[in-house]
């Protein structure tokens, strides 16, 4: 099998991103992923599986991100709540 074939299948193997990847990771494998990207010498096929891995960790880190905001949020207005309840 021709190296490039290699890649598009490596990259189609690990295309399902696993929901339990935590932010870390998938912010680290996004950051790889943009590298490879921007090195360029991938075919079009190899782009395009990357870019579509980039995709999917992409939409992990939001998803930890929004609810890292949620939880903020929330402990923000909890301690708000507190501090009108202490004064009035």
């Amino acid at each position: 099998m021709a190296k490039t074939d290699d890649v598009v299948d490596e990259a189609a193997e690990v295309a399902p991103v696993d929901s339990t990847l935590g932010y870390e990771q998938a912010r680290d494998e996004l950051i790889e992923v943009v590298r490879r990207l921007e090195a360029g010498g991938t075919t079009l096929e190899e782009s395009l599986a990357l870019w579509e891995r980039g995709e999917e960790l992409a939409k992990v880190c939001r998803r930890w991100l929004d609810g890292a905001r949620a939880r903020l949020d929330a402990a923000l207005a909890e301690g708000s709540a507190q501090d009108a309840a202490e004064q009035g």
